[in-house]
């Protein structure tokens, strides 16, 4: 049975995964009184968590062995399936009573498959996704798409509202990262029409920033358009979540589709432009890049950068 006394200065945390969002994260739950225990594949990106006093670990399996409750947030289904279920993984390191919470956008039928490991040795699971990129990461408010059991979720509740403000158990184990899965359907075509339109503007010869004074508090307004279209617009094509990881998302939502025999063709066409966006070279870049791809199928030289 997990120890569902959840509270800062009584409650351990683990922390795998340091990345662009990971790291602001692990920072809130910090700054809500919690110790924390981290490990991240590249040490230096754990810098400022460890300035803040965090313990750093060897391994999954040593954050596990320090907490109570571990938290990880990675890049892909193999990365999450090697920091939790692998030989030095995070169960290996836990007792009866810890909690295992997974935060990376990955498969549902793994999120179920590491809940159904966890259970078997008396550990509690829950998966756990967000939304919001790095600016809600910085803010502490992301949208948190939960799947686990009821009272482990609600016991959860001081570290989701030290990162979150949208927090919301979706249902069972895997039912976060299906949640997930409709919120990255919803973004690949929206971002297709965001790229479309500020590039039909820029073509038109518009003052790009007038016509978001117009269109961003609009029906055609969004989070997308009111948060990427200013980056794109100044040409700042930095990370707040990589092309390589959203095509991953993508992909997962597609088989999963495909699984349910359910098709999604705007979701496919957005797939096969972020692919193509990645072969070029840009998967590092942040989602909104995709504005390079579209302008690359016009000629068209964006903002005075014109790449191929």
């Amino acid at each position: 049975m997990a120890d569902l006394d959840i509270q800062p200065g009584r409650t351990r945390i683990g922390w795998i995964g340091l990345g662009v969002m990971g790291r602001s994260m692990c920072a809130h739950i910090m700054d809500h009184g919690f110790e924390a225990t981290v490990f991240t594949r590249t040490r230096a990106t754990a810098a400022s968590v460890l300035e803040k006093g965090a313990a750093w670990a060897d391994s999954p399996r040593a954050v596990a062995e320090q907490s109570d409750v571990i938290f990880s947030i990675v890049g892909f289904p193999r990365d999450v399936r090697e920091v939790i279920l692998g030989e030095d993984g995070a169960l290996a390191g836990c007792e009866s009573g810890n909690i295992l919470v997974d935060m990376t956008t990955s498969e549902p039928s793994l999120a179920v498959e590491i809940y159904e490991a966890a259970r078997a040795k008396g550990v509690a699971s829950v998966d756990a996704p967000v939304s919001g990129g790095d600016i809600g990461a910085r803010e502490g408010r992301l949208s948190i798409m939960i799947g686990g059991d009821e009272d482990v979720v609600e016991a959860l509740d001081p570290c989701w509202r030290a990162m979150g403000k949208a927090i919301v158990r979706q249902g069972g184990p895997g039912a976060g990262q299906h949640t997930k899965m409709v919120n990255q359907v919803l973004i690949g075509p929206l971002m297709i029409g965001m790229c479309e339109g500020l590039l039909y503007a820029y073509r038109s010869g518009l003052d790009l920033e007038t016509v978001m004074k117009s269109v961003a508090p609009g029906a055609a307004g969004s989070w997308s358009l009111s948060n990427y279209g200013p980056r794109v617009i100044a040409n700042d094509f930095d990370p707040g979540f990589f092309v390589e990881h959203f095509v991953k998302d993508m992909e997962i939502a597609l088989a999963e589709a495909g699984r349910m025999k359910l098709a999604l063709p705007g979701l496919a066409l957005a797939h096969q432009l972020y692919n193509a966006l990645r072969a070029q070279g840009k998967g590092h870049r942040g989602t909104h890049a995709l504005q390079l791809a579209l302008a690359h199928l016009s000629d068209i030289d964006w903002m005075g950068r014109k790449e191929h």
